[in-house]
């Protein structure tokens, strides 16, 4: 279902990315409106599945998980079967912060966070007992120069 948005929705957007934990009140003081259209703009915009959640954004390193793997991994098995093994095992893995499925010569990346190395060992044991995988690359993230959940609105 395709929603209009317009700037209005967009500024309201902008600032619950930036701080979804605002008041209404000052939702509308930072977009220029009121409460009452804020509060009917944001109903429409969950209802509408624009806005899915809220969360809270927490600290990586604060929770000790100081290192963040990319993992590029390449399957000689494309069938559903395997396909729905390692979906359910990526999914119940709350190490993978994300996975996408690739064109390209790697099937997958995932973006996974751990405290170090050992502990990316243990999940990349639990992984391979789990699903069969041709290979597996592991790219030790140095420095986070960007990250963000803000969509460009």
């Amino acid at each position: 279902m395709t929603v209009r948005i317009d700037e209005l929705d967009r500024k309201i957007l902008g600032e619950m990315q930036r701080d979804a934990a605002q008041s209404l009140d000052e939702i509308a003081r930072a977009v220029g409106s009121s409460k009452t259209p804020v509060w009917n703009r944001i109903r429409k915009l969950r209802e509408a599945g624009v806005i899915r959640q809220q969360t809270v954004l927490l600290d990586a390193e604060a929770l000790g998980l100081e290192a963040c793997f990319f993992v590029l991994i390449r399957t000689s098995e494309h069938d559903a079967g395997w396909q729905l093994r390692f979906l359910r095992t990526l999914r119940e893995r709350p190490e993978v912060m994300e996975a996408h499925r690739l064109a390209g010569d790697v099937d997958y990346i995932l973006k996974v966070r751990v405290a170090n190395a050992r502990a990316y060992d243990v999940f990349y044991q639990a992984l391979i007992s789990e699903v069969s995988i041709h290979t597996v690359t592991a790219l030790l993230s140095m420095e986070e120069i960007k990250s963000t959940t803000a969509l460009p609105v």
